[in-house]
């Protein structure tokens, strides 16, 4: 009896919450709103902290990006998508590989960050900057990817990702 009052009470708090895959997830905004949410095999994970880490700087002439977003709520704590020594196109599909200089890449850590699933030339990922304002520091992308559990094998699907965020130089 108390299994199943603990059960009617979950599914009533996720009704009330009236949220489920796609629909917990921020809305793709371009207005630097600090969010970042996708869904991991149809869950979501989100950061809506405003504390996560995302930079677009300018090093000896070469270009980086990154950004990391944590979810302590699941196996997979932590999401990072970034590039090696290349400058973001705005509204291009840009294609996320090996995490190599001249990439794009991303990652969901597991555990305690380690192991990493990486995207790769064989399971490409994709990532769509939707804007790219250098005056006020917004950065905002949408995108996706699936990576494999090195300890495990398991696959993780990515998808409906999106960000809005503002960055440092």
């Amino acid at each position: 009896m108390a299994i199943l009052l603990l059960t009617l009470t979950a599914c009533k708090k996720n009704d009330e919450a009236g949220c489920q895959g796609v629909d917990c997830l921020p809305p793709a905004t371009q207005t630097g709103e600090d969010t970042f949410g996708c869904l991991v095999n149809g869950e979501p994970f989100l950061d809506n902290s405003g504390f996560f880490n995302c930079f677009y700087q300018l090093v000896d002439g070469e270009y980086y990006f990154g950004i990391t977003a944590q979810d302590s709520g699941n196996e997979y704590i932590q999401i990072d998508i970034g590039s090696l020594n290349s400058s973001i196109e705005i509204e291009t599909e840009l294609e996320l590989n090996e995490r190599e200089d001249g990439n794009f890449y991303a990652l969901l850590s597991f555990d305690c960050i380690c192991p990493q699933g990486m995207t790769n030339s064989n399971t490409p990922g994709t990532l769509e900057i939707t804007k790219l304002d250098l005056t006020n520091n917004i950065v905002s992308g949408i995108f996706n990817f699936t990576v494999t559990n090195p300890d495990t094998g398991e696959t993780y699907e990515i998808t409906e990702g999106r960000f809005d965020s503002f960055f440092t130089q």
